[in-house]
């Protein structure tokens, strides 16, 4: 495309760049050092989480650049603008956590305010932590221009005195160190090594499994999302991206051409396959929103209990991102899901072909086991499940993966807690008991608000060597990297009076993974009466933007969400 052959009468960018009475707008891209074929071609959105919080997002800029020059290849004009990143291991275990989740909202939000006060034609969304990967792929089906995301890779494993460690290690040396099994000098030693590159945590944790989901969803380029941010052929995907976003252009190939009913179960299956993060359960429900499409939590967990377990990742397994794509990657992946039927064949991607075109040849390798093939499982049914009961009537969602069928069903007293700290200082303290459950509530979407995870909570459990003696529930989340009977997203949520609110002290509960259930014995008689003297309880997010958050969010079930989403559309932003 080139100023002489781009016709821009249904592009966006004709409303800022076309005709005599856009003179002032074109003063400005002129000062900018653009030439009128510049201006007259179509215009690229090059959205980058880039920033300094986190090794996650690091290398989002010099990927950036390599996505321009792809863009400029292919006659486009690039326009590169930056966007926020709320990183969970930096944001775990403290306050902070509250600003996670709502980040993801403020990510898509950004975007397509930066998208439509500048029209551009089309967008290319670099992410590299757990909110902004969902949080861009939500912009993009919420604009409709053509799109491609580029995740910015996984870091590479650190060496801790000569075995492989994560930064999971790390949140679990905590605990070791809490009860004396661990030196602070080794914990020092620890935390110098467990991170030695630029990159998203390694592990299937939310990052990965929402990297997963981009090229199962079909919105990234195969391979793309496998690819650890230090190795240099994420430069050469980034170029592609680029210049492919051009055909999408020239094709009008857009989001929801790609993300339907039937490329979100593609999704689901993927996380259920790779034993990925109980969040994909939020944010597949957010991509669906922003489509129009109804696809919750038990949609979601339907598609979990149907398709087999088959990736050895961690924290369940033992490899990481990085020994997946050296092996054959995430097409490996979705080509035994294709192969076995357990992934939809006919959904169009971001190259122009479905995915099963996509898979023509991608040849299986039998000379690794990182990947089963889909009809000899690591288990039967997915790595996470969704549950439901009288505790959570809107369901709930546990990470089964790497856990022993003997471990799934668990029955024991509830010990409350009202707020993730003052469970965390009964885990450091060591006062709680072998066999109890302990409950985190006030931590919903709205209770947080902010929905936080839990992961220094259940490392430091793990730490203790109780990892598998006792059980956690929580109307929050918990960390992709959390293993053991963590059940997160209870619903509906304490501060709206969900039963969780209103369980006490000594209340039996039982999770039962294997049925799907979660339940307290404790009748609709006594809960009606407990119901009936329940106030609602305050919390500090009585200003800002969490305050803000904390009246339009929904519940988990629907992916906490903050507007009414495609249902409620009459026009999308490709259209004006």
């Amino acid at each position: 495309m080139d100023v002489r052959t781009t016709d821009k009468s249904k592009l966006p960018s004709r409303h800022v760049t076309e005709g005599p009475e856009r003179a002032p707008h074109r003063s400005y891209l002129y000062a900018m050092g653009l030439t009128k074929e510049q201006i007259h071609q179509p215009l690229v959105g090059v959205a980058s989480c880039w920033n300094e919080a986190a090794p996650c997002n690091i290398s989002l800029m010099r990927q950036a650049q390599a996505v321009k020059k792809g863009v400029s290849a292919a006659n486009g004009t690039p326009r590169e603008f930056c966007t926020i990143t709320v990183t969970d291991g930096i944001a775990m275990g403290h306050a902070g956590m509250r600003a996670s989740l709502p980040s993801r909202e403020v990510i898509a939000d950004s975007v397509e305010l930066t998208m439509r006060g500048h029209a551009y034609d089309a967008l290319v969304g670099l992410a590299g932590c757990d909110k902004s990967l969902p949080g861009m792929m939500m912009a993009m089906v919420r604009l409709n221009v053509p799109s491609i995301f580029i995740y910015g890779g996984s870091i590479l494993p650190g060496s801790f005195r000569g075995k492989p460690v994560t930064v999971q290690d790390l949140f679990e040396a905590v605990g070791k160190h809490a009860v004396g099994d661990m030196s602070l000098d080794d914990l020092d030693e620890l935390e110098q090594v467990a991170c030695p590159s630029a990159g998203a945590c390694g592990a299937q944790f939310t990052a990965n499994t929402m990297a997963t989901v981009s090229e199962a969803i079909g919105l990234a380029l195969p391979y793309s999302a496998g690819a650890p941010a230090p190795y240099e052929i994420r430069d050469r995907f980034c170029m592609t991206a680029g210049e492919k976003v051009m055909e999408l252009i020239a094709k009008n190939i857009r989001p929801r051409d790609i993300v339907t009913r039937k490329s979100l179960e593609n999704a689901a299956a993927a996380v259920a396959a790779s034993g990925g993060s109980t969040n994909a359960a939020l944010h597949l429900p957010a991509i669906a929103h922003e489509c129009g499409i109804k696809f919750d939590l038990f949609d979601v967990a339907e598609i979990f209990k149907r398709t087999p377990y088959i990736a050895d990742l961690k924290p369940g397994g033992r490899y990481v991102a990085k020994d997946m794509f050296e092996v054959g990657g995430i097409p490996l992946l979705i080509k035994t899901l294709l192969d076995h039927g357990f992934i939809h064949g006919d959904c169009m991607t971001v190259t122009g072909r479905t995915i099963a075109e996509n898979m023509e040849k991608v040849a299986w390798n039998p000379d690794q086991d990182v990947v089963r093939p889909a009809n000899a499982p690591i288990t039967v049914t997915g790595g996470v499940v969704g549950l439901r009961g009288n505790l959570a009537p809107q369901g709930a969602i546990v990470k089964v993966a790497g856990m022993s069928e003997d471990k799934q069903v668990f029955t024991g007293p509830a010990r409350v807690f009202d707020g993730e700290e003052a469970c965390f200082e009964a885990v450091q303290k060591r006062t709680y008991k072998e066999g109890e459950v302990l409950v985190i509530r006030y931590e919903g979407p709205k209770g947080g608000p902010g929905m936080r995870e839990m992961l220094s909570t259940t490392a430091a459990l793990y730490g203790q060597g109780m990892g598998d003696k006792v059980a956690l529930i929580t109307d929050g989340r918990f960390s992709g990297a959390t293993r053991g009977f963590c059940v997160g997203h209870v619903g509906p949520e304490a501060a709206v009076g969900g039963p969780i609110g209103l369980i006490r002290d000594g209340d039996m509960i039982t999770l039962d993974a294997i049925k799907g259930t979660l339940d307290v014995a404790v009748t609709d008689e006594d809960f009606a009466k407990r119901r009936a003297e329940w106030t609602p309880r305050t919390n500090t997010a009585t200003s800002g933007y969490l305050w803000k958050y904390m009246q339009t969010v929904g519940p988990a079930v629907d992916g906490a969400v903050t507007h009414p989403g495609g249902a409620e559309e009459i026009q999308t932003y490709a259209d004006v």
